[in-house]
């Protein structure tokens, strides 16, 4: 009796798929593997993008799609069911399933440390397997340039090491590289948006190339009033839109100290002829003058916060106040688009009609501390800064966006910052299992008032199972 009611149990218990399907009815039975491993497909126009219907019945495994990408969510939840089989059987059930966020994103950092083909492809795998479709590569800071540019060669040669630890050979990516990665990255509808920094994050180009920085000594910014440094930025632009076929390309934007544009003649000659109203419309001159460029070229500039809402003195926990008093005029063009990664700057972008990618530092950032009682890693700020897995779990995208704006919330994205990052295995660390719950976030719900942590944290143990069995150095929940 009591196994007979354990199995009636089990077979309408709600299969351990992260990230959970939009809609999902367990109908009772059961079917073979076998079925799985062949589904009929069919085309339905009126599926949305990236959306796929999947029903089980005891006769047959069905797929419907509208596109190539909801096939292959579709057979990702298929993986995730046999992945659950443990008598060669899956669940019957119907989905209609389809993402909250049309831009899933990861951001890693390989400037300031060099991980490699392996590890990135890696990545991108987990990545696909939990359904985040873009992969935001950092390859451009202060620490290294990691990208061969054939016209300015001295950028890897000088900057394409961070540190004596990087063993790499060579420890930056040539095109061949690159074009390899992007085909892995296609096969698993991944997208890859590279970042190449301007005109902050610019010491690296400076030791390569000296005469692009304002003065000898002002080593951390563009000289924007510098033709010759203008023309440096739309070559590697150039360079990226001829090797990237991504839509989008980001340009940083970000942390750009106004002193040295202060003390240099070019910049404040720049600043008068173009009437820019002092040192702060140096930045949203360049964002516009690339973003023309690019846009001359079927691309979108993608920038951090700054370039829409100006800079601000972040308080201790670092939170911004960003709150730019530029003339309309003055600003990018409302086409640009923005990641904020504070939640007043990047509300107020949404709120002034840019497009946003929201990715605020206290949910989003994995080099914050995961508040583990046991933890062998070195966190940024550990003493103020934290994101343990529920707070990943917490993050409401839309918290400060007014209802007419929610619109311009077009994705979301986890970023690892990787100063404090040595290795693989930390690297997996400190993006798993928080990226679970970020990949719930993006796909299945966007507002936290309908989560439920618990049962959540039920399917997130056994997805970590698996990821230690595959081999992925996965840290504990709590």
């Amino acid at each position: 009796m009591f196994a007979a009611l354990a199995a009636a149990s089990a077979a309408f218990a709600a299969p351990m798929l992260i990230p959970a399907p939009r809609e999902m009815s367990v109908t009772g039975g059961r079917v073979a593997l076998a079925a799985a491993a062949a589904p009929n497909v069919e085309v339905v126009a009126s599926i949305p993008p990236e959306g796929y219907e999947l029903s089980i019945t005891t006769n047959a495994v069905t797929i419907r799609h509208s596109d190539d990408a909801g096939l292959f969510y579709a057979k990702a939840t298929l993986a995730q069911l046999r992945a659950d089989a443990t008598d060669a059987t899956i669940p019957c059930l119907e989905i209609k399933d389809a993402p909250a966020f049309r831009w899933r994103g990861l951001m890693l950092d390989e400037s300031r440390r060099f991980f490699g083909k392996v590890a990135v492809k890696k990545l991108l795998d987990l990545m696909s397997r939990y359904k985040m479709n873009v992969f935001h590569w950092h390859l451009t800071d202060d620490q290294a340039w990691r990208l061969f540019i054939p016209e300015y060669p001295e950028l890897v040669k000088k900057c394409g090491k961070s540190g004596s630890h990087e063993r790499e050979v060579p420890p930056f990516y040539t095109e061949g590289d690159v074009r390899e990665i992007l085909a892995f990255a296609a096969a698993r509808h991944i997208t890859i948006v590279p970042e190449i920094d301007f005109p902050g994050h610019f010491r690296a180009v400076v030791r390569a190339y000296p005469k692009f920085a304002c003065t000898k000594g002002a080593r951390n910014a563009m000289c924007v009033g510098n033709p010759e440094a203008v023309r440096f930025a739309e070559k590697v632009l150039d360079r990226v839109c001829e090797l990237f076929p991504s839509k989008v390309v980001h340009i940083g934007g970000d942390e750009c100290k106004a002193g040295p544009w202060a003390k240099c003649p070019r910049c404040m000659s720049l600043v008068r002829r173009e009437n820019l109203g002092g040192v702060k419309g140096i930045l949203p001159w360049l964002t516009r003058h690339l973003a023309g460029h690019l846009a001359a070229k079927g691309r979108r500039l993608c920038g951090w916060e700054e370039i829409a809402v100006g800079f601000g003195k972040p308080d201790a926990r670092g939170e911004s106040n960003n709150d730019s008093s530029l003339p309309d005029e003055l600003l990018p063009p409302r086409d640009v688009l923005v990641m904020g990664y504070h939640v007043k700057p990047g509300a107020k972008s949404a709120n002034m009609g840019y497009d946003v990618i929201a990715c605020p530092n206290w949910h989003c950032y994995f080099d914050y501390s995961q508040k583990l009682p046991e933890d062998p890693y070195l966190y940024f700020r550990p003493d103020i800064r934290w994101l343990p897995f529920e707070a990943a779990y917490r993050f409401d995208p839309y918290e400060g966006v007014k209802p007419e704006a929610r619109r311009h919330i077009t994705g979301v994205e986890c970023c690892l910052w990787t100063s404090h990052v040595w290795s693989v295995p930390e690297l997996e660390w400190k993006v798993w299992p928080r990226g679970l719950a970020f990949a719930e976030v993006a796909w299945s719900n966007p507002d936290p008032a309908k989560r439920d942590f618990k049962e959540f944290s039920a399917r997130a143990a056994e997805h970590r199972r698996r990821l230690i069995r595959d081999h992925v150095n996965c840290a504990p929940l709590k």
